[in-house]
């Protein structure tokens, strides 16, 4: 059993950043490979960035490639997503998740634990 528990979301300007934080309880966090999604209101969830178990491999949405960072410590038993030159259209609630394969992935089905989300506003 894994509990995620995000935090650092808030309101920015566009061309602002911010860093999520997404801390997980439980000895097994560093086999499992760790994602950021997104909703958006009125939207459908959709995957932001993955990172396998080791943070040898990460993936992106081409929405925020060259923009987001995602990193994780195993030490720590943190992930983050740090966000730069934010735009409106990245306001949304921001979801870590935990995948037990470990490879890390671009489908939500995958993913087995979640977060209860931190919500990011980017004003104009």
């Amino acid at each position: 059993q894994v509990q995620l528990v995000e935090s650092g979301g808030g309101l920015v300007q566009a061309g602002g950043s911010l860093r999520l934080s997404c801390a997980a309880s439980g000895r097994t966090f560093s086999s499992y490979a760790m994602g950021w999604f997104r909703q958006a209101p009125g939207k459908e969830r959709e995957f932001v960035a993955a990172i396998s178990w080791s943070g040898g491999s990460t993936i992106y949405a081409d929405s925020v490639k060259g923009r987001f960072t995602i990193s994780r410590d195993n030490a720590k038993n943190t992930v983050y997503l740090q966000m730069k030159s934010l735009k409106p259209e990245d306001t949304a609630v921001y979801y870590c998740a935990a995948d037990p394969s470990g490879y890390g992935s671009n489908s939500w089905s995958l993913y087995s634990y979640w977060g209860q989300g931190t919500e990011v506003t980017v004003s104009s």
